[in-house]
């Protein structure tokens, strides 16, 4: 095995926990907006990534705090309001954020291959749920096509 770098995964894990932390924002923000007959459907929806956006952050904040050098950033990744809220708007734009942390996450596992089994794990794991959030935002604007 090869020896962690120690500063890029730090920087790696400081951008990921920046765009977790956003997308309890944004999706906080979607949930607020979104109106129609299945509003109470993708408000759940929407709630539940924002938790699951909250708790991604705190674990990879765990992680950082456990590597010599590890500060958690009190920063928040950049968003952009488009003030669009239709559902169709929100779900391409959901999808778009989820590609974007599968693309954060695979760059993660890129750095820690062959360093750290337990980053390596973790990243492939991170990997698999962004994955599935892509397919199911894909198969949720399905009926807008």
């Amino acid at each position: 095995m090869q020896e962690l770098d120690n500063k890029k995964t730090i920087e790696l894990l400081n951008a990921i926990m920046e765009f977790e932390l956003a997308g309890v924002v944004r999706y906080t923000h979607y949930s607020l907006m979104v109106t129609g007959p299945y509003r109470i459907p993708i408000v759940d929806f929407f709630k539940a990534q924002a938790t699951e956006s909250l708790l991604h952050a705190q674990q990879v904040g765990e992680i950082l705090t456990g590597i010599d050098g590890g500060h958690p950033s009190l920063k928040i990744a950049p968003m952009e309001e488009t003030y669009k809220h239709k559902v169709k708007d929100i779900l391409e734009e959901s999808l778009s954020h989820e590609q974007k942390a599968l693309d954060l996450y695979k760059k993660f596992l890129h750095t820690v291959e062959n360093a750290s089994i337990y980053l390596e794990e973790f990243a492939r794991n991170m990997i698999g749920q962004e994955e599935m959030h892509n397919l199911e935002l894909k198969k949720m604007l399905r009926d807008f096509g």
